[in-house]
């Protein structure tokens, strides 16, 4: 989802942050660390990587190391504000297929626009509130 998401859909956009949305449970968490151990990804922000935390709708954060990736930056949250929750998401996602043969799930055009919205509406109430 993000910016990385925007231009699997054609937008003229660079984005150095992948964000994952991800169901949050045991078996996920698991892998998720292992991938992070691949792309020797570093936490650079509270809080922790913990099932407790992505429950509650935090984000979490990381830098990437790895030769092919570096300073990419990887975002992972299970909720967001204002869509709909995992479940749904993932019910209605799209899957593209890269020439490799690789497939990318990306939320859906109408998802991924609501949660960029909400994410600028939240930071316009963010600026306004100094």
């Amino acid at each position: 989802m993000g910016g990385q998401a925007c231009v699997f859909y054609g937008a003229a956009e660079f984005s150095r942050v992948t964000a994952l949305a991800i169901l949050a449970d045991a078996k996920n968490l698991v892998r998720l660390r292992r991938a992070l151990v691949d792309l020797q990804a570093k936490p650079i922000a509270v809080p922790s990587c913990q099932l407790q935390f992505l429950r509650r709708g935090h984000a979490v954060h990381f830098r990437c190391q790895h030769p092919e990736a570096p300073r990419m930056r990887v975002d992972v949250m299970s909720k967001m504000r204002g869509v709909d929750d995992f479940s749904l998401l993932w019910k209605r996602r799209t899957t593209i297929a890269l020439p490799d043969g690789t497939r990318c799930d990306l939320m859906s055009l109408p998802d991924l626009v609501q949660a960029k919205n909400t994410a600028r509406q939240r930071l316009a109430n963010d600026s306004q509130a100094y």
